[in-house]
């Protein structure tokens, strides 16, 4: 009884407050958001919500185009330029300029050789440069923003400043020693899609470059930065079309009309040999970023693992691994390298030893009658169980000199990095999946 009295006392006072706000209804205040800044005058209220109405505009016409569809640009073999790494074709500007840059997944900044007020070049030897002034969608960045003086700092910003005007300059350094210097600016790229039409991705970060030096930007109209980082051209293209990349690197030593594709978005099966299978293996993203670290834990010749110690693969011992399609040569820690390069030279022992001038790498032979057969598969053991087994041109590699080849890699001192360069990973399809933090990758011709 007691507790029917209480639901009844309830019930009462439900009804009550009901009744009380039977008339009443919730009223939420909107402003518009130009109050917000009363300071702005009318012109430049309607300036700003043209602006952003253009990028939103923009913004849809992207995902539009871009449905079910990736980015591709070709990607091809620097040796006839007198380079070892590979160069894609991209088109930046407005008009749309072609430029040939270095592909880099190394680096985070993507720039071009550049003229802008006055600084740099007019005309370069066999280079192209980018005049800034003839784009209608090239906009610098004021040194004086946060964007300069905060987000770009980790990309060599300089904190030089003399009026708000002034653009954000940089001083880009790289691991070989070479340099770019020049100003950051905002701009539009213009993309070949795999189904056939082409769109532009305004408001990409791009170096105005008017200045490099170095050995390996001599033949280069630039770099396409592609490392796991805010600001290079990866993480604008994989938001577009997908978090996932993939390239396919042709013979180093191939003319350069044979190419085959930077690809942003799912991969095309038709890229891929039907066997043997695809292997997969983790992508440790944060681990050494900017850099893809991929986690290896052995190296074998034949069916012989080598005593190399797990210390070498480490990261928390200064060591583990990078795959880094701008270096050309496989860099390994020094007790790595020396049970690899022993290893090898036992089954070149009856084979001609020669000592080419301006190689860097230590063992190099005439191998004009040498049977490659005769050399042992050496193979990169990841760990799940994944194995990566490099064709051996791609560590018994060409060079220039007829008949001689070397084996291609580079001492990298007591500890690491390792570096698994774009010569080793040639003749082989890899796909970056960064939602999953998966690489993959199986044998292709890259025809």
């Amino acid at each position: 009884m007691k507790t029917m009295t209480t639901m009844l006392l309830c019930l009462i006072a439900m009804l009550l407050i009901a009744s009380a706000y039977s008339n009443t209804v919730m009223r939420l205040d909107m402003a518009h958001r130009d109050t917000l800044s009363p300071k702005h005058t009318p012109y430049h209220r309607i300036e700003d919500i043209f602006g952003e109405d253009k990028r939103r505009h923009s913004l849809i016409s992207q995902k539009i185009k871009t449905t079910k569809s990736g980015a591709r640009m070709s990607l091809g073999s620097g040796f006839e330029f007198g380079a070892a790494q590979y160069f894609a074709e991209i088109m930046v500007g407005t008009p749309a300029k072609k430029f040939r840059v270095v592909v880099d997944t190394g680096s985070e900044l993507t720039w071009v050789n550049c003229r802008f007020q006055g600084k740099g070049q007019e005309k370069l030897e066999k280079r192209e440069v980018f005049k800034a002034e003839g784009s209608s969608s090239f906009k610098t960045i004021g040194c004086m923003t946060k964007t300069c003086k905060v987000d770009l700092m980790n990309l060599f910003s300089l904190a030089v400043c003399p009026t708000p005007q002034t653009p954000c300059s940089y001083d880009y350094r790289y691991a070989d020693g070479s340099t770019a210097q020049g100003v950051f600016a905002k701009e539009t790229f213009t993309l070949g899609l795999t189904n056939g039409n082409v769109t532009s991705i305004p408001g990409l970060l791009i170096g105005c470059s008017s200045s490099t030096k170095g050995d390996s930007l001599r033949v280069a109209d630039g770099l396409l930065g592609l490392a796991f980082s805010d600001y290079s051209f990866t993480s604008k293209a994989t938001n577009i079309f997908g978090a996932k990349f993939s390239y396919c690197l042709v013979d180093h030593t191939s003319h350069k009309n044979i190419s085959n594709y930077l690809i942003f978005g799912s991969t095309p099966s038709s890229t891929t040999t039907k066997a043997p299978a695809r292997r997969s293996a983790r992508l440790e993203l944060n681990l050494l970023p900017p850099f893809y670290t991929i986690s290896i834990v052995g190296i074998s010749i034949g069916d012989t693992m080598l005593n190399i110690p797990p210390l070498v693969w480490d990261v928390t011992k200064n060591g583990g691994t990078i795959l880094d399609s701008g270096s050309s040569l496989t860099f390994l820690a020094d007790v790595a390298y020396k049970a690899v390069v022993s290893g090898l030279e036992r089954h070149l022992a009856g084979v001609k030893r020669v000592k080419p001038e301006g190689l860097p790498m230590e063992y190099c032979y005439d191998t004009s009658k040498f049977d490659d057969s005769k050399l042992p598969q050496l193979s990169f053991h990841f760990k799940g169980g994944a194995r990566f087994a490099p064709y051996r041109k791609s560590y018994l590699i060409a060079t220039a000199a007829p008949g001689v080849r070397c084996l291609g890699f580079v001492p990298a001192g007591a500890q690491g990095p390792n570096v698994i360069g774009n010569i080793m990973q040639q003749n082989h399809l890899w796909e970056f999946d960064l939602a999953t933090s998966t690489l993959s990758f199986s044998p292709s011709t890259c025809l």
